[in-house]
Order: C-alpha cells, then structure tokens, then sequence
C-alpha cells in the first residue's frame, strides 16, 4: 500500500519522513528519487545530486525510465507491505505512483499532522537562509551519492505515536545543499585539498617531508597521490601505508568528501639529523601542489 506524505517545499517533510514512516508502519520510503529501507538507500539517485531544478523535478518524479525500472527492482525485492512517498503534491505522488506500476496513494498524510505552524516556519527559514534540505539516511549511506558535497549529520531523538507506550529512539539523518539551490554550490578548490592531504602526510611519523601532492577529484571521490620523504631506518612499505591511513581520515573528516585512493611513493630516504636549535631554523619549502 503506497502512502502520501504531502506539504509545500521546505516545511519539514524529509526531516519528519523516519517519524511518519514509523508511525505508519511503512518499511520503505521513497523521498526525491531515493528508495530508503532500514536506514540505508536500496536503490535510485537523489533529486538532490542535480545540477538544475529542472533535472530534479524529472529525478523526483522517476521520469527516467533506468531509474524508475531500478526502484521498481528494488520493491519488488524488498517487499514492503506499507511505502511511504514524500512529495509537495498529491497529484505529484500519484504520478511517481504511476511511474513505478503501483496503484494511487490509500491513504494521503499532510505534514501538518506531525509539525507545528512555528516548526515550519523555521524549517522555511532554514531553507530560505541556508538552502540545505534534509535526506532521511545516515550519513555514510549518502555520502557515496553526494561525492563532492559536505554532509553533515544531524542526530534526532524520536518517540513514535502508538497505542502501547514505546521507548524512543536516536535517527540519524543527513544535511546537504543541492547544486541547484538558489545559494549556489560550496566546493573546495583542488589546491586547498593537496595542502589537507600533505599536511596530513608530513603528521605521520617518519615523514619528514612532502615533496609533492596531487588531487584527481570525479564525481565519485577524491584520489591524491603523493611524493613522501622518509626518515632513514624505517621500514618503507609500513610507513606510506600509514599515510594513506592517515591522509584518507583527515580528509574525510575535514571536507564531508568521500576520499578515494591514496598513492603514497617514497622518493628520497632522508638522513638522520640532529633537531635543529631554537632560532637556527633554515626557511622550509612546501610540496609541489598539482
């Protein structure tokens, strides 16, 4: 049975979609072109990883019959007895209905029903202000289909409306800001990325120099590869393993981006030598950032 989740743009809908699916007993939902079921994406592509308003209305509405054939797949596996849809309009739900083979909504939801007038103004607010929208998934499941955008994660503690009393429980949620908000798009220049990562490097231990570091970023992730300096009389293989360890998480965690390979090449053994004294320090010279 497909159930409508309904409400004008910006009040509130995905942030409150795990409450309603809860209280309804739906398993799956289907929010801006992404099929969600037990706290991880199943199947499809966010509206929100558009590059136009146009492209995400044609995303939302599952207009892109690969698209919607891969939703389609995914219930047909799952199974879910109640769908919960999210959408502005209930003609808007109807067609996604159609698009995917199943009957109209049984039973339509306003989001009146589960947020205040006061918490939909603020969520306008935020929208308006901030442009970011709520994706109702953990943040490791969207960060694979965000490549290239921060996502920041956002802890909610829910009670569910029942008829016996329920304990409640923490969701967690994810917060983007699509390339088509009216806010234009946050990136990180390619160059900031190669000082992170080399930074990153020359904090291992054994590193004492970068001497270059280069960024290949794609709609997937991020790749660097990078020309170490290594202190005499360690095992080399270990330490640019650490590295890559160490370059992946500071990145990860600094930026929100998914970090890909990281390529981590020995290209000079340097000396042992005595810590230089207070004020007799030589001018140090950064990597070749590429």
């Amino acid at each position: 049975m497909v159930i409508a989740l309904v409400g004008p743009a910006g009040t509130g809908k995905s942030h409150r979609a795990s409450i309603v699916a809860q209280d309804v007993g739906a398993a799956a939902v289907l929010d801006d072109g992404l099929l969600i079921a037990g706290g991880k994406i199943v199947a499809g592509k966010s509206a929100k990883r558009e590059s136009t308003r146009v492209a995400a209305v044609r995303r939302a509405l599952l207009l892109d019959a690969e698209h919607a054939s891969e939703i389609r797949a995914a219930l047909a596996r799952l199974e879910p007895e109640h769908l919960l849809i999210i959408g502005i309009s209930a003609d808007m739900i109807a067609r996604v209905a159609r698009n995917l083979g199943l009957a109209p909504p049984a039973r339509t939801i306003a989001i009146e029903e589960f947020a205040s007038p006061r918490q939909m103004r603020k969520a306008r607010q935020i929208r308006a202000s901030q442009g970011k929208h709520v994706i109702p998934a953990p943040t490791l499941e969207v960060r694979e289909s965000f490549a290239g955008y921060t996502v920041d994660p956002l802890r909610v503690f829910v009670k569910v409306r029942a008829e016996r009393p329920a304990p409640g429980q923490f969701i967690e949620k994810s917060v983007v800001r699509p390339t088509w908000s009216s806010l234009g798009r946050f990136y990180i220049e390619e160059v900031v990325l190669a000082a992170i990562a080399a930074r990153a490097a020359v904090e291992t231990p054994g590193v004492g120099r970068v001497y270059q570091a280069k960024v290949d970023v794609d709609d997937a992730a991020v790749a660097f590869e990078l020309a170490l300096g290594v202190s005499y009389g360690l095992f080399l293989p270990k330490v640019a393993e650490d590295v890559a360890v160490h370059v992946r998480q500071v990145v990860e965690h600094m930026t929100g981006l998914v970090c890909g390979a990281v390529v981590a090449k020995v290209q000079a053994v340097l000396p042992p030598s005595p810590a230089p004294s207070r004020g007799d320090r030589g001018p140090e010279r950064g990597p070749r950032i590429e």
